[in-house]
């Protein structure tokens, strides 16, 4: 099963792999056992012999084929010497071969997690064969429902939320991210490091920009007659050469639609969104960019997003509190996209696949009751007039 644990705490915390040396063995092959995500070059990792590091002239690397024994060290206790002067030499019988990685820069805390490769193998001992609910079903087609429950887990269940961090350029502009799929929240980190909540201002774009002659009539292209573009357009010229220090100005005429002194609470009272200075945003989902507001421009932006964890294989993770949510998702799935299948039985898994979601649910919700009771303790407060 899924899960177990394979490796010492040892390998764990210092991100290491550990053998041991037989006289003849030359390679040493890593794995994502020990690795997260294998070391991508030789200046990466260290190696030790018998509790001694030895020079990197003494091996290669490269990640599909492992750690290659090619000389000897200093200390000729450490490595055997082979039978020939161009024999590669390999680590001598009885000595422990450490390959530590040099800067672990892993992400920890990968046993909550179960790998969607192991999702579909245990889908398949478990749910596929004769005397079972689905007697024969391709593994491709558990491949493609398990990955489609991963996506939409993804956007209300699992925790898919991942983050950027850019420094505003001049040109006020951040390309989304290639696996984005929707925001979560913009923020810039102030000189203490807390981060100010942006907010989109509503009243404005990035148009397509029309190219018209000195009679205002369309340009159009002499080769195939299409209408001619202007990039950028103007209004987005005027937005982010005006003066946007606070979301509230961004409608300072009287004549407006909306009315920047009735954000001084004037009428309505004041309205939250445009109660701030931090600065505005807008995004433009054709050309896949962010505008700022001209007065963030050289602060360390943090954009907070949401993806449908499909962008690469060490993405594709199920947490534990959703493993029997995506088990029910794929029986469902495939029962329901067969012939022949009662429709009682797919009545069924349907609601199983209901349930068991909605407990994965409240499980990732992570509510914690001495959190919530110092919270609740703040509405206790007496204020005084």
């Amino acid at each position: 099963m899924a899960g177990l644990v394979t490796q010492s705490q040892e390998n764990y915390y210092q991100q290491s792999q550990s053998f041991n040396g037989d006289g003849s063995t030359k390679i040493f092959l890593l794995t994502t056992l020990f690795f997260p995500s294998l070391p991508s070059a030789k200046v990466d990792i260290r190696v030790f012999v018998g509790g001694e590091e030895i020079d990197t002239a003494n091996y290669s690397y490269s990640s599909d084929v492992g750690v290659t024994f090619t000389g000897r060290t200093d200390n000729e206790d450490v490595l055997a010497d082979g039978t020939g002067g161009t024999t590669e030499f390999a680590p001598i019988n009885a000595k422990l071969v450490l390959v530590k990685e040099r800067a672990a820069s892993e992400n920890f805390g990968t046993y909550q997690y179960v790998s969607l490769d192991n999702i579909v193998n245990n889908f398949l001992i478990a749910y596929v064969g004769e005397g079972k609910i689905i007697s024969k079903v391709k593994k491709t087609d558990i491949n493609f429902h398990a990955k489609r429950g991963l996506a939409e887990f993804s956007y209300d269940t699992l925790h898919s939320e991942k983050s950027q961090e850019i420094e505003v350029p001049p040109s006020l502009l951040m390309i989304l991210p290639h696996d984005y799929v929707n925001y979560v929240k913009l923020s810039y980190s102030d000189s203490s490091g807390i981060e100010r909540i942006l907010y989109p201002t509503r009243p404005t774009s990035n148009p397509k920009s029309l190219l018209q002659d000195d009679n205002y009539d369309y340009l159009f292209d002499n080769t195939d007659g299409s209408l001619l573009e202007g990039q950028p357009s103007q209004t987005w010229d005027r937005y982010k050469t005006g003066d946007s220090s606070s979301s509230e100005n961004v409608n300072n005429n009287a004549s407006a639609d909306v009315d920047w002194r009735y954000t001084e609470g004037k009428r309505f009272g004041i309205e939250p969104e445009n109660a701030q200075s931090n600065g505005s945003f807008f995004i433009d989902h054709l050309l896949g960019r962010i505008h700022f507001s001209s007065n963030l421009s050289g602060k360390i932006l943090i954009l907070k997003y949401i993806s449908d964890r499909l962008g690469t294989d060490n993405e594709m993770r199920v947490h534990k509190f959703a493993e029997e949510a995506i088990y029910k998702h794929i029986a469902y799935a495939v029962l329901s996209s067969k012939l022949g299948i009662p429709e009682y039985v797919v009545a069924r898994y349907k609601k199983e696949r209901y349930a068991a979601l909605r407990n994965a649910k409240i499980r990732l919700s992570n509510l914690k009751s001495e959190e919530l009771a110092q919270v609740m303790r703040n509405k206790s407060k007496w204020i005084k007039s």
